[in-house]
């Protein structure tokens, strides 16, 4: 366990891990008895919440991490990227060990995850004591869907701390989602699974507490949600060629609160989240990078297209 931050400004809670990434020459991927990787398979530590973490952190916001971690070379290289760039990380023992997934990337950057479930338990739950310390004192807290952070949302609720959420690729009908949707301030989630993503986000504002909700939508920019008025945000356009598209969302996520915590008016806010996830596209899959705060700034004050 990494000893705690002085007055961390962000507690981001769960989703640490480590991805295996394979890229293939297309997706889906067809059937064969084997395929030759020439550019590599490799192993990094970078989840949801790691990648939320680096973004807010390398935008200059002090931030705590908090989750379960094996005692394992996993959980070593979820460590060493915190220690890296210097993200205070709570590590609370996970017997069944750290979290990993399979990530395949095909050529144009779309990816295919494949999550290893086995790696946590249905009893799983952080102690409240640990999570109340970390949360109280905090402007901000990110919650992930990953277990079992679920079960703290009522704590982080009685604290009064301002929480948000990413429901990534949510169905808008899947329950397990729904307490993550209704208790978060800010609610992000991906489009790429909604008929009607207009329904969906009014559906979270109306049922929940959300005050923004934002739906991602790739490189057809965003919907936003503030207010009651729903806006399009525009994708920014990538600084480089676009290689892998994981962690763009994260990497939204992070830009956004960080514009909130500045005091920016949302559509503002998701300006900086579109820069930041046009950004992560063109970051090579086995690294672990964020676009840091002079860059975003610099971008943000040229035109939208």
């Amino acid at each position: 366990m990494s000893g705690h931050a002085d007055a961390a400004e962000v507690l981001v809670l769960g989703g640490a891990g480590v991805d295996t990434i394979i890229p293939v020459p297309e997706l889906p991927l067809p059937y064969a008895d084997s395929y030759m990787i020439d550019s590599g398979i490799r192993t990094r530590a970078g989840q949801t919440g790691d990648f939320v973490a680096l973004g807010l952190a390398t935008l200059g916001l002090r931030t705590h991490h908090l989750d379960l971690l094996g005692d394992d070379p996993e959980g070593d290289l979820v460590r060493a990227l915190h220690h890296e760039h210097g993200i205070a990380l709570t590590a609370l023992p996970q017997p069944a060990g750290t979290k990993r997934a399979v990530n395949l990337v095909g050529p144009d950057g779309r990816r295919l995850s494949l999550y290893d479930t086995s790696r946590a338990h249905p009893d799983d739950r952080f102690p409240e004591a640990t999570l109340r310390a970390l949360a109280v004192g905090c402007r901000h807290v990110h919650v992930t869907i990953t277990q079992p952070c679920a079960h703290a949302l009522p704590v982080l609720r009685e604290t009064g701390v301002p929480l948000s959420t990413d429901l990534h690729d949510w169905d808008g009908e899947n329950p397990y989602h729904e307490p993550f949707a209704h208790a978060a301030d800010v609610v992000f989630l991906s489009a790429a699974a909604l008929a009607d993503p207009e329904r969906t986000m009014r559906r979270i504002a109306e049922r929940g507490r959300a005050e923004t909700v934002v739906a991602t939508a790739g490189a057809e920019g965003a919907y936003l949600l503030a207010d009651g008025e729903l806006t399009r945000i525009p994708a920014a356009d990538p600084p480089a060629p676009v290689v892998d598209s994981n962690g763009a969302g994260d990497a939204f996520a992070a830009a956004f609160l960080y514009g909130r915590l500045s005091g920016e008016p949302p559509e503002r806010c998701a300006r900086y989240g579109a820069i930041a996830g046009a950004y992560a596209c063109t970051v090579p899959a086995a690294r672990a990078d964020a676009i840091d705060r002079d860059e975003l700034l610099r971008q943000a004050a040229e035109p939208s297209r």
